[in-house]
């Protein structure tokens, strides 16, 4: 006998592909000995494949970096701009990104660390898309800011912005508190930089 929609049991979260399994633990490693540290055994060691069998999935170690330093900034601009297109209010849309940059920065310390430090490791192409989505998501910033602060000038707005990042992407070498009272410190500290207030929850 079948059960009906309201007898069946939750759906449980969906399973990593094997190439984000493959992604995840390379970025791990990455974040740990750096690029140029890891080799495509130690890669398919900590999945529990044969080095050669990632060449199922990527061609190389270097398009496993493209692939995921490209998948960060794609997520960050498709973040961004969903959150300032979800509300008419700048005040609103600003602190959105804010708080999204955040979520995005402690729960991805090991995709952050590999960005500060082999983005250069990049082949050409993907520094270049790379580069280009980044400036995509700082004029999502920018333009929301010079809206809420219309006092600002272009260039000041542009610099506010990349220390607000830059201080949110320094978490994975400050991060000492519990992730709920870092996210708190981190918003107090992004939105004081912003010369906004934030506003009450």
């Amino acid at each position: 006998m079948t059960r009906n929609a309201a007898e069946q049991p939750p759906a449980s979260p969906q399973t990593p592909s094997r190439r984000e399994q493959i992604l995840g633990a390379a970025a791990e490693l990455f974040a740990r000995y750096g690029f140029h540290g890891v080799g495509i055994d130690d890669i398919g060691a900590a999945v529990g494949v044969s080095g050669p069998a990632l060449y199922r999935h990527f061609r190389s170690k270097d398009a496993m970096l493209g692939e995921m330093l490209t998948g960060i900034s794609e997520k960050l601009l498709r973040g961004g701009r969903a959150r300032t297109a979800s509300t008419a209010n700048p005040a609103e849309a600003l602190e959105s990104l804010v708080r999204w940059h955040i979520e995005f920065a402690l729960t991805n310390s090991a995709l952050i660390t590999v960005h500060l430090r082999d983005l250069d490791s990049l082949t050409e192409p993907d520094r270049h898309r790379v580069r280009e989505l980044q400036r995509g998501y700082v004029e999502v910033w920018v333009r929301t800011l010079l809206t809420v602060r219309p006092e600002l000038d272009e260039d000041t707005a542009r610099a506010s912005t990349h220390a607000v990042l830059g201080l949110i992407n320094s978490t994975p070498y400050s991060a000492r508190l519990d992730t709920g009272t870092m996210s708190a410190l981190l918003h107090r500290m992004a939105m004081g930089a912003l010369g906004t207030e934030p506003r009450p929850r």
